[in-house]
């Protein structure tokens, strides 16, 4: 599990040390606020949703982590199966809700709207946290529908801390760090064998 504890904040220079060390206290959950972490992808936002959902578990609250596409796939199969009822209430009904990447797939119609009624039942009863590669003005690539879209970021914004996430992919500045060590020690290797 993913804690603050071994987040490089040296890689990602632009974030808001101070705001994410005060949303570790948890006292935007209990106001029922939500937090959007914005930025590309490789840059953190999935250990900072991990470390503040470990932050609310340690503290006693619910919490669900899933991914928007994997939401939306057991949205639509409830629906199908007749259990979407019994699904929506226990999403309505869990203190702290982390939907992971919004933005990586474009949901059908229906899909867009099962989750607009989630963002739509969890407004001002339960606190979500949600991260984007896609900046507000993309969303509706994903949803599909300009109106949609806006009456989800409408509810979704209202109270809400906005985590703006930029730099270069820490996945991608790790592999080039492997590859130049793997190139120099191979090249150690070769004059040392010469």
């Amino acid at each position: 599990m993913k804690s603050l504890d071994t987040f490089d904040f040296v890689a990602i220079p632009g974030l808001n040390k101070s705001l994410l060390l005060e949303l570790m206290r948890c006292e935007w959950i209990d106001k029922r606020e939500n937090i959007i972490a914005l930025g590309p992808s490789g840059i953190g936002k999935t250990h900072i949703a991990l470390a503040l959902g470990l932050a609310a578990c340690q503290k006693g609250l619910s919490v669900l982590f899933t991914t928007a596409a994997a939401l939306v796939h057991e949205l639509m199969e409830a629906r199908d199966e007749k259990r979407l009822r019994t699904l929506q209430k226990h999403l309505a009904n869990v203190k702290l809700l982390i939907i992971d990447e919004l933005g990586y797939v474009p949901f059908t119609a229906v899909g867009a709207e099962l989750l607009f009624e989630v963002f739509s039942r969890r407004y001002e009863h339960g606190a979500t946290l949600v991260t984007s590669n896609l900046p507000f003005d993309e969303w509706t690539s994903v949803l599909g529908s300009e109106r949609l879209t806006g009456a989800l970021l409408d509810r979704l914004t209202h109270h809400v801390h906005i985590l703006e996430i930029n730099g270069e992919s820490y996945r991608l500045a790790t592999s080039k760090k492997r590859q130049k060590l793997t190139a120099q020690s191979k090249s150690t290797k070769e004059d040392g064998n010469q």
